[in-house]
């Protein structure tokens, strides 16, 4: 009887960790540590869609994986920095620079140059329920 209770507990804690591992795990696919969500709500007279605003600050030397949203985001840059985009090669990002990525349009990869962070301010309009950005294949 005793072992019986043991292997359960011994059981149930194996598959607490494994789930505990796989929420982590999609939290890493479907997030960015460069981010810090700010607020969130419903956007009003759109049902199924929600309104979320973030600071994103990504220090030199690291990148933005390219990703796309499932609605539209709009980023404001607050603090500007050189960055290196494929194709594209190195452009300065500006402060006060205002700018779209619409719906399902791979965006973002490029890695921050220079001596200070990139800081954005980025407001998503997104499908709720659904996760705020997926990697795209490049």
């Amino acid at each position: 009887m005793r072992h019986s209770a043991w292997l359960q507990g011994s059981l149930g804690l194996t598959l607490f960790a494994l789930g505990l591992a796989a929420g982590l795990a999609a939290g890493e696919v479907t997030d960015s540590p460069s981010r810090q969500e700010q607020a969130r709500t419903d956007l009003s007279g759109a049902p199924g869609m929600e309104v979320i605003g973030s600071i994103i600050e990504i220090a030199p030397g690291q990148s933005s994986r390219l990703h796309v949203h499932h609605g539209v985001e709009l980023y404001h840059v607050l603090q500007g920095a050189p960055i290196d985009a494929p194709g594209h090669g190195l452009v300065e990002l500006a402060t006060g620079t205002t700018a779209f990525n619409l719906r399902d349009v791979p965006h973002g990869a490029f890695t921050v140059r220079g001596e200070q962070p990139l800081k954005l301010l980025a407001v998503h309009i997104v499908d709720k329920g659904q996760p705020l950005y997926d990697y795209a294949t490049e």
